[in-house]
C-alpha cells in the first residue's frame, strides 16, 4: 500500500481585517515542500481556506491519498458538516443568508472532489511540529507585507 501524502496548514490574520498570511507544509516519504502566501486585506477565515486550497492544487496526482491536518474548526466543519446542506441550498446558510466566502468553498469542493482527502482536526500552539511548522510560515508571509 501507498504512503499517503501528509499536509498541515495554517492561514493567519493581524487584526482580522488586515494583513493576512497561509503556509503550508506538504510531506511524502522523504519529499517535504513549504509554501507560503499572504494578502493585503482579507481575514483569518479567508487564509485558513486559502492554505488548504494552495495545499490541494499542489497535489498533481489524485492516485495517492491525502491525509490533511488544519488547526481551523471553520474549515474542518465546513468541509465535514456544513458544505453538504449549503450545496443543497445553493450555497445558502440556514438563515437564508448568502454563504460567506463562498468563492473559496466553491473552489474547495472541486478540489476535496478531485481527491482521496482524511480531513484532521489538530489544535493550534500544541507543539504539533506540522502546525507549528505551517503556523510559522503563514507567520513569515505576514511579516513579508509588514517589513514592505
Amino acid at each position: 500500500m501507498m504512503n499517503r501524502i501528509v499536509i498541515y496548514t495554517d492561514g493567519g490574520c493581524r487584526c482580522n481585517t488586515g494583513i493576512g498570511g497561509w503556509g503550508v507544509w506538504l510531506k511524502y516519504g522523504d519529499y517535504d515542500k513549504k509554501l507560503k502566501g499572504n494578502e493585503k486585506k482579507t481575514t483569518n477565515n479567508r487564509m485558513e481556506l486559502t492554505a488548504t486550497i494552495k495545499a490541494l492544487e499542489e497535489i498533481k496526482s489524485n492516485q495517492i491519498g491525502i491525509d490533511l491536518f488544519t488547526d481551523s474548526k471553520y474549515v474542518i466543519t465546513g468541509i465535514n458538516e456544513w458544505m453538504k446542506n449549503w450545496k443543497v441550498k445553493n450555497w445558502e446558510t440556514s438563515k437564508k443568508r448568502p454563504v460567506k466566502n463562498v468563492d473559496l468553498w466553491q473552489r474547495l469542493d472541486v478540489l476535496n472532489k478531485q481527491h482521496d482527502v482524511i480531513w484532521y482536526w489538530v489544535k493550534s500552539h500544541s507543539n504539533n511540529k506540522g502546525n507549528d511548522i505551517a503556523d510559522e510560515l503563514a507567520n513569515l508571509a505576514m511579516d513579508k507585507i509588514s517589513l514592505s
